[in-house]
C-alpha cells in the first residue's frame, strides 16, 4: 500500500496513512479462508452423505452407517485434520456416550453456518420424531447438493476468463502511471501538486470501486 500511495501521491505522509488501509487484509483475508473452508466442508458432506445412504441401504443401523461413513472418507481423505472425518468422528463419540444423533447433527449444522447442513440436519431430526424414511432424504439430499455444486462448478468455468480480465484491467492503470511517472515525469508533475491530488483521489477511487463490482458480480451465488 506504501507505495502503491508513492506512485499516486509521492508523498510519504499521503504514503503512510494509505498504508494504514493495508490492517483491513486480515479480515479480507479471513472472509476468504471462511468461505474456501465452507465450499470444501459442503463437498465432504455431500461425499457423506452418498456413504451414509448406501449403508443405510444395505440395512446397516444409522449409528453402524455413521461409523462405517468415518471409515469410507478416510479413503477419500487420507488426511486425519480434514474437517468432515473430524465432525464424524465427534458425532460417533457423542453417540457412544448417548447422545442422539439428530442433536450432533443439528450442531454441525449451526458450527458450519452451510444452509445444507443445517436442512439436511433438520430433515434427518423430523424422520427420527416422525419415523421417515431416511434413505430418501439422504439420496435426495445428495443429489440436491450435488447439482448446486455442478451448477456452481459450471458458472466458474464460464467466468474464469472474465475474471482474469477483470484482474488485468485492474493491474494495466498501475502500470500505466508507474510507466509515465519514470519516463516523463515533467508530464505527470502536475497531477502530484494541488488540484492534482484530487485527480489521483478521484482515480483511486475509481479504482477501488470497479474492482469490487468486480469481484463482488463474480462471487454472486458462488
Amino acid at each position: 500500500m506504501f507505495v502503491l500511495g508513492f506512485l499516486f501521491y509521492k508523498n510519504v505522509l499521503i504514503c503512510l496513512v494509505i498504508s494504514m488501509i493495508a490492517v483491513l487484509y486480515p479480515k479480507v483475508r479471513k472472509r476468504q479462508l471462511v468461505r474456501r473452508r465452507k465450499e470444501e466442508l459442503r463437498r465432504q458432506f455431500k461425499h457423506a452423505l452418498y456413504s451414509l445412504s448406501s449403508a443405510l441401504s444395505a440395512g446397516k443401523s444409522v449409528e453402524n452407517a455413521f461409523r462405517e461413513t468415518g471409515s469410507d472418507l478416510v479413503l477419500l481423505y487420507p488426511d486425519p485434520r480434514t474437517d468432515m472425518i473430524r465432525e464424524l468422528n465427534r458425532i460417533n463419540r457423542r453417540t457412544e456416550n448417548g447422545e442422539p444423533i439428530e442433536r450432533s447433527l443439528l450442531d454441525l449444522g449451526r458450527r458450519s453456518g452451510i444452509e445444507d447442513v443445517k436442512q439436511f440436519a433438520e430433515s434427518f431430526a423430523a424422520c427420527k420424531r416422525t419415523g421417515g424414511d431416511l434413505v430418501e432424504v439422504m439420496r435426495r439430499t445428495s443429489n440436491l447438493i450435488g447439482e448446486k455444486m455442478d451448477i456452481e462448478q459450471d458458472l466458474s468455468v464460464l467466468i474464469a476468463q472474465k475474471r482474469f480480465e477483470a484482474k488485468a484491467l485492474g493491474f494495466i492503470p498501475f502500470v500505466i502511471v508507474a510507466f509515465l511517472s519514470f519516463s516523463s515525469p515533467d508530464y505527470m508533475e502536475p497531477l502530484y501538486q494541488g488540484a492534482g491530488h484530487l485527480i489521483m483521489t478521484a482515480a483511486l477511487l475509481i479504482l477501488a470501486v470497479s474492482q469490487w463490482l468486480a469481484r463482488t458480480i463474480m462471487n454472486i451465488g458462488m
